[in-house]
């Protein structure tokens, strides 16, 4: 018996589950500000990777790989437990990820291996107060809408199969959600079509 359930970018009562382009730059904006450097960079990670909230909170040091500029994410949504994905970076936040793992290491006395000091549940909590800064509410305004935010995004500037692996999606599928979008989003789209 196969089963079939339906994927929506919309809740039940037709609002938005993702971050529009000037909500995710909101976003950025405000998450860019904040003063504890671990809630900024771990909220930049979801930003630029798309990876959902429990796999950057599982990040840990060897994650991160500077000599090909990217980050290894553990697919968390599998049933096996080894399958990876390996995302590029900015420049800029491998930089600044360097010299935060390198204090990590200077001021502590017990090295620890993970990245963030923090639980799944005080990283979406952050996330929350992230989105309240930037003025951005409703169902959308967690880490889930950020990442559908990311994969909005990514389908109007990538080929589906890159947008899929970027996610972590066993299935093209389930990454296809993402082109039935609205709005701003659907007019970039659209604009591919009107080139002559």
């Amino acid at each position: 018996m196969a089963y079939h359930f339906e994927l929506s970018l919309f809740d039940q009562e037709g609002q938005r589950k993702y971050l529009n382009q000037d909500e995710r730059r909101r976003f950025y904006q405000a998450a860019d500000t904040q003063k504890r450097q671990d809630i900024r960079l771990f909220c930049l990670m979801l930003f630029f990777t798309g990876a959902r909230i429990s796999e950057v909170v599982n990040l840990n040091k060897t994650s991160i790989d500077f000599s090909n500029k990217s980050v290894i994410i553990q697919t968390l949504k599998r049933r096996r437990k080894d399958i990876f994905r390996q995302l590029p970076l900015p420049d800029f936040l491998l930089d600044e990820l360097e010299r935060y793992m390198t204090e990590l290491e200077t001021h502590s006395s017990i090295m620890k291996d993970s990245l963030w000091s923090f639980s799944t549940r005080s990283a979406s909590r952050y996330i929350k107060s992230v989105m309240n800064e930037a003025g951005i509410e409703g169902i959308k305004s967690s880490a889930l809408g950020l990442r559908h935010g990311f994969a909005v995004h990514a389908v109007t500037r990538l080929p589906l199969t890159k947008v899929q692996k970027y996610l972590g999606h066993a299935y093209l599928q389930t990454t296809a959600i993402y082109v039935d979008v609205c709005g701003l989003e659907e007019r970039e789209l659209a604009r591919k079509l009107w080139i002559i």
